[in-house]
């Protein structure tokens, strides 16, 4: 079989098994968020917090909850990096650098999880497991708590509470990603994941020529990690790892447990809004350009001219023998079109336009699907975007579910839309202006450009992924990615709350004869003109200088 015929087989599977339990799974986690009763364990929880989880909140008191529960997890992970030397199972090692803590601990709780360092050589597993593997949970569940809160807002009319934080917060920890994680990792370590708390990651020789291996815990992170709320992974080059990724059909998991819940909340936004229908358009729009990604970037890695990717029959250079470039390029698609940043392929390997496109998956928003939970809001934010054009167009106040779209609202969408781009192009442009950061680039000309302008790309909109050409691990860089994580995580979250808030406060409009039909194929395709364009109109000048002018002139 071709790498061509096996690639698209690879594709076909992943897609039909993403639509047999879109409906299941969309299921399960709207009962999950919508259910009345509190589980024994949350309602300790709720207790240990002095929460009550029948008082819901205002837009308001929703974003200071988020802000203090991400702005404590981040101090108490900074702490626990810096202390670490002092803690059971350091394995010996020193406290984290502050600059490097900073922006890991920024990481973690951003969802982000991008790692300047390898994980088998700086953190203890106390660390892993209690501060970092804790944050890849929260941190996703989020995401989704803020997701919630924005449909809710459609859903909802004149009122001004959108739920409870501190129950979205656990209901998605302990109804939806802890029980995954388990499974997931069950599956894992029967496919050959290492799972265990030895002092380091060895093989060693045994008579007879049989290998004793011994590492870390692998499996329970690279699960938590393939759910999309993890970067580097244990052994930093993750998935390219044997003891991470350890077959074929694993590889194949992996992408899928990437997609899973991304793919699967349209079906909650729909359930919730009460219209099935709107919830089959947002996954229809994410699937449109999830589709077209991954299919480019497969022809652009298969089919690269030159001297020797024509003699083997593909871009080969920076990818793991075990799984072909069809799997790597699709996991590349993947891993890029959502927040995960987990990879197994070396992506600044990849040619200049198949890199090009990982680069454009992220400044999409990471919406086809997206983060877990980001990804729902962030088509959301689009969709209000779409409809405010359409209205424009025929000269019609814009309607999105039956609410309003007025300058308010708009300017919330505007907000959210614009503040990714201004940090990636202004953080590229500084770096570029720096001796200093300039220094870390690996490769000059077009692709130290593009190297710059993926790990802004890549903080910024909370992917975690890098062009591994660029050395990171510098106190501008740790600073400055460390800044855009921040603020490309919580600034565009206080935008979608506020909208949120200002949604539910309005009196729902009747349909009419007017009314854009929102869940039919016109709709669809203004989405995913929408998106392509603004995407264009803004990054097109910075891609020009790097991986297109790369691509041309390798062409």
């Amino acid at each position: 079989m071709s790498q061509t015929a096996a690639g698209v087989l690879f594709i076909l599977s992943l897609i039909v098994a993403l639509v047999l339990v879109h409906r299941p799974f969309g299921d399960h986690m709207y009962r999950a968020i919508t259910a009345t009763r509190h589980l024994r364990a949350e309602k300790v929880l709720y207790r240990a917090v002095g929460v009550n989880p029948d008082g819901e909140q205002s837009w308001g008191v929703y974003a200071r909850s988020v802000l203090a529960f991400s702005a404590v997890s981040i101090l108490a992970l900074y702490l626990f990096q810096r202390v670490q030397n002092h803690l059971w199972l350091s394995l010996g090692f020193a406290p984290v650098k502050p600059d490097q803590a900073w922006n890991t601990a920024v990481s973690f709780v951003t969802n982000t999880n991008w790692q300047s360092y390898s994980g088998e050589s700086t953190m203890g597993h106390l660390v892993q497991m209690a501060g970092l593997a804790v944050q890849n949970f929260t941190s996703a569940a989020v995401g989704v708590a803020v997701a919630v809160a924005l449909v809710r807002g459609f859903a909802r009319s004149r009122t001004d509470r959108l739920g409870n934080f501190w129950v979205d917060l656990v209901r998605v920890c302990v109804r939806i990603l802890l029980p995954v994680a388990v499974l997931g990792a069950i599956v894992f370590v029967a496919g050959g994941m290492v799972q265990n708390l030895s002092a380091g990651a060895d093989v060693t020789t045994l008579a007879g020529g049989a290998q004793h291996i011994t590492g870390g815990p692998v499996a329970s992170q690279e699960v938590i990690k393939e759910l999309g709320t993890n970067g580097g992974g244990f052994y930093n080059v993750n998935s390219a790892h044997p003891f991470e990724n350890p077959t074929g059909w694993t590889n194949w998991l992996q992408i899928f447990l990437i997609l899973l819940i991304p793919f699967s909340l349209p079906r909650v936004f729909g359930r919730m809004v009460g219209d099935r229908r709107q919830g089959l358009a947002i996954a229809g729009i994410m699937a449109i350009l999830a589709i077209g990604s991954v299919i480019a970037i497969n022809a652009l890695q298969l089919h690269h001219g030159g001297t020797v990717p024509a003699a083997v029959g593909a871009a080969t250079e920076g990818v793991e023998t075990r799984f072909g470039v069809p799997q790597s390029a699709t996991f590349a698609g993947a891993t890029t079109l959502t927040s995960t940043g987990a990879v197994n392929s070396f992506h600044d390997s990849y040619t200049a336009l198949g890199g090009m496109m990982t680069m454009l998956n992220m400044m999409l928003g990471e919406v086809a699907p997206g983060g877990v939970g980001s990804g729902l809001y962030g088509m959301l934010i689009l969709a209000v975007i779409t409809v405010f054009v359409a209205g424009l167009m025929v000269g019609r106040t814009p309607e999105y579910l039956g609410k309003k779209i007025g300058s308010r609202e708009i300017k919330f969408a505007s907000l959210y839309l614009l503040t990714t781009p201004a940090l990636v192009l202004a953080g590229t442009a500084i770096a570029m202006g720096s001796p200093t950061a300039r220094a870390s680039m690996a490769n000059p000309g077009a692709h130290g450009l593009s190297e710059v302008l993926y790990a802004f790309t890549s903080a910024s909109n909370n992917n975690g992924s890098a062009f591994a050409g660029i050395s990171a691990n510098t106190r501008f860089y740790n600073t400055a990615l460390g800044l855009c994580m921040l603020l490309g995580r919580f600034l565009p979250i206080i935008f979608v709350l506020a909208l949120a808030g200002s949604l539910a406060r309005q009196q729902p409009v009747p349909a009419s004869s007017g009314t854009l039909r929102t869940y039919q194929p016109l709709f669809i395709g203004m989405v995913v003109g929408v998106t392509v364009i603004v995407v264009l109109l803004t990054y097109l000048p910075a891609v020009a200088l790097g991986p297109l002018a790369e691509g041309l002139d390798s062409s």
